[in-house]
């Protein structure tokens, strides 16, 4: 019996604070009863609270064990506990609290509620959801993920659980290596490897704050892409310069004296489409030739439907291209984990810039995804989220042709989203439309860089540009999202 209440208190572990009067009459053993019965009292011990086997709780106050059990043996006795063999000892669920006063009045709080206080509102979201940058999280693959977490909390050394390496578990670094040149082409070395939270995480360590950041500014963008990124840049004091597109991608022959260029290669966010492989080759020229660099955004390269895997921009030249990449799209953006391909030349100022404490992603997170990764898993699930994804366009496409064949759908190559070209002066009557409708959705109007000249990305074009909706298709749930294209369709400008 002792044995099993050794087991109990190893199990659950829990803690209680008390507060010992023994000024007061009866000695240590009354005090004890006195403390419980006021933390019953007060609602610190809520009715049904397991309290800590009497070993424990005398180890922890340094009492006598006979003290502490006669001291629940008498609570239990006058109503306060109950015990009960194999559930330990609770306080008893028809004890009522005393009601907590107000700071510096004699006045219950319970009196002062009666005035019935109004329910903050509840947010609202949209009925249909079709707007970029998330993947299906309802098809996040639980199982397989719960089986590598538990792999790897049992394999994990014990040093894992201590102060760690900046750069990321090495396990995960690693399984990045031999994934990334397996699937993306990548060139590197897990020493070369630095794990982040995410893309906007690394812009913040490679650019920091109050220009001493690892890279310095100014720095060449896509003339479309997210607006976060760019706000991100501005308040860190680098100024962006937009780079024009065409079909081709972003027109790097007009890269001047910039110190680095932002480019998503290989699927351009939003517009869609390749950089063209003569310019990728020249981009790599400028930044030779400059002493430049380029941060490769690939953020969605593993989704692919109509054309050959493209390959990283870093595997031409390693030295000079910062790849990073994450698992917001592949996975789940609620995971923050990311990584950071680095020329050497900046790796220690990186982790410098990391620092030795902050800023980390959780340790069981990281060798998480290595066992994921390596145990095969996070291919297939890739595979199959590609194909879900495919159906997803597919439907789109066909969805638009039978109610809108007059509206042009671009960028659906790759990628989990699809940009559908609009009559000249239509994109903010279609997104009101579409709010009208209960539809979320972006208009490429959003995405633009506010000093872009207005030419391009090619299509019909109004005074202010180009005119178009962003659709991400693979955000809703499957059960939604053909309600959602009902909906999409009925907010579209007529032919």
């Amino acid at each position: 019996m002792a044995k099993s209440w050794v087991n109990l208190a190893e199990r659950i572990g829990a803690d209680l604070h008390l507060e010992l009067e023994l000024s007061g009459q009866g000695g240590r053993r009354a005090a004890l009863i006195r403390a419980l019965r006021e933390a019953v009292r007060s609602g610190r011990l809520a009715p049904g609270t397991r309290l800590p086997p009497y070993r424990s709780l005398a180890a922890d106050l340094g009492l006598a064990r006979n003290t502490v059990a006669d001291a629940y043996a008498e609570l239990v006795a006058e109503g306060w506990l109950t015990a009960r063999q194999g559930s330990g000892t609770l306080v008893a669920m028809g004890v009522p609290p005393t009601p907590l006063r107000q700071w510096g009045s004699a006045e219950p709080l319970q009196r002062a509620a009666r005035v019935p206080k109004k329910a903050p509102p509840r947010v609202r979201g949209p009925r249909h959801d079709l707007r970029q940058g998330t993947p299906d999280v309802s098809v996040f693959p639980r199982t397989a993920w719960l089986a590598s977490y538990r792999r790897a909390l049992q394999q994990a050394p014990n040093e894992a659980f201590g102060p760690g390496d900046p750069a990321g578990r090495r396990e995960l670094r690693e399984a990045l290596t031999e994934y990334l040149a397996r699937a993306r082409g990548v060139r590197t070395e897990p020493g070369r490897i630095v794990i982040c939270s995410g893309f906007a995480h690394a812009l913040r360590l490679l650019f920091g704050g109050s220009g001493g950041g690892v890279l310095q500014g100014p720095l060449a963008v896509e003339a479309y892409g997210l607006p976060f990124h760019r706000e991100l840049l501005v308040a860190a004091g680098v100024r962006t310069l937009p780079l024009p597109l065409d079909e081709d991608g972003a027109r790097v022959e007009e890269l001047g004296k910039e110190r680095a260029v932002l480019l998503t290669p290989a699927h351009q966010f939003p517009t869609g489409g390749p950089l063209h492989p003569s310019r990728r080759a020249a981009v790599i020229d400028w930044a030779r030739a400059r002493g430049g660099v380029i941060l490769e955004d690939d953020y969605d390269g593993e989704f692919r439907y109509d054309r050959k895997p493209v390959g990283a921009v870093q595997g031409l030249d390693p030295e000079r291209v910062v790849h990073i990449g994450s698992v917001s799209k592949s996975l789940s953006p609620a995971l923050r984990l990311g990584w950071m391909v680095l020329p050497e030349r900046y790796v220690d100022a990186v982790l410098e810039a990391k620092g030795e404490r902050e800023a980390w992603v959780s340790v069981l997170d990281q060798l998480t995804l290595a066992d994921f990764i390596v145990s095969g898993a996070y291919d297939r699930h890739v595979r199959r989220m590609r194909q879900r994804y495919r159906t997803r366009r597919d439907r789109l496409v066909v969805a638009l042709a039978a109610h809108a064949p007059h509206i042009e759908v671009t960028g659906i190559a790759a990628g989990l989203h699809a940009v559908l070209r609009l009559p000249p002066g239509s994109e903010q009557a279609a997104v009101r439309a579409a709010h009208w409708q209960g539809l979320a959705l972006d208009g490429l109007a959003e995405f633009r860089h506010p000093e872009a000249a207005i030419s391009a990305p090619v299509g019909p074009r109004g005074p202010d540009g180009p005119d178009g909706l962003v659709v991400g298709y693979a955000t809703p749930p499957e059960h939604a999202y053909g309600a959602a294209l009902e909906a999409l369709c009925a907010a579209l400008p007529p032919g």
